[in-house]
């Protein structure tokens, strides 16, 4: 009968043939316990995830082009703000016009300097309208909110004809002295500013559709400056030719 010392004189090769060693996990064991963790990773809807790549596609939703997915991000605009999160995205809601649209989170300003205008975003281009472009957005955007006051807000189908465009557009620019160059000129900027999804294609009747997103692309206070800007400019000029057409005349 083994006693205590026996026990502390046991070689090891005895121990380890006592104990019996665990059998290998089997192939079934092993897909099961990937398939657990598989099953443990969050699920995205899919209808969600349609939403959410479409606003990172386009950055906007509008309910008459898009109306499902408009409908989802207006009933789940808080989980795709999860989506968006992580990017320093967020999406805005306006009901009234039918949109849906996503802005750079206020977190990446607070993050900046406090005196710092310039901010940059890896996901968003910041495009920056030249004099003209701008000019024909505060025209275009006077024209839409007309149109709202006239059928009301949220009425859509803001259309408006070259024709109207052409002469506000030469009071402030000048007149080149050709119509063809003016022509040209307006269906440049207008081609310019469907790109970035302000108006419609120029129709077969010469008319484009403004779309509701022209309210929020810029501050109406800053368009109105720059309207206020562009007459004193025009008056300045005419009042030059005038100066200039008397001291003509005096001469003769």
């Amino acid at each position: 009968m083994p006693d205590y010392f026996d026990q502390l004189t046991r070689q090891p090769d005895e121990q380890t043939a006592d104990q019996e060693p665990e059998p290998p996990a089997g192939p079934d064991e092993k897909h099961a316990g990937e398939a657990s963790t598989v099953d443990e990773t969050p699920y995205t809807a899919s209808n969600l995830k349609a939403t959410a790549q479409e606003l990172l596609k386009y950055g906007l939703l509008e309910a008459d082009r898009k109306a499902r997915l408009y409908q989802i991000a207006i009933t789940q605009t808080g989980e795709i703000n999860r989506i968006l999160e992580p990017f320093d995205l967020r999406l805005k809601v306006d009901d009234i016009r039918g949109l849906a649209f996503l802005v750079v989170a206020d977190q990446l300003f607070r993050d900046g300097d406090e005196n710092d205008d310039e901010w940059s975003h890896p996901l968003v281009r910041r495009q920056r309208l030249n004099m003209e472009q701008s000019l024909l957005i505060a025209i275009l955007r006077q024209h839409f909110i007309a149109h709202e006051q006239e059928a009301g807000l949220g009425a859509g189908d803001a259309v408006v004809e070259l024709d109207e465009l052409l002469p506000q557009l030469q009071l402030y620019l000048g007149d080149t002295g050709s119509d063809a160059k003016d022509q040209k000129r307006l269906r440049g900027l207008l081609d310019n500013l469907k790109n970035h999804g302000i108006v419609s294609d120029i129709d077969a009747n010469d008319q484009v559709v403004i779309r509701p997103i022209i309210t929020h692309l810029a501050n109406p206070e800053n368009l109105q400056n720059l309207l206020q800007h562009f007459r004193k400019m025009a008056g300045e000029i005419s009042h030059r030719d005038g100066t200039s057409d008397s001291e003509e005349g005096g001469i003769e």
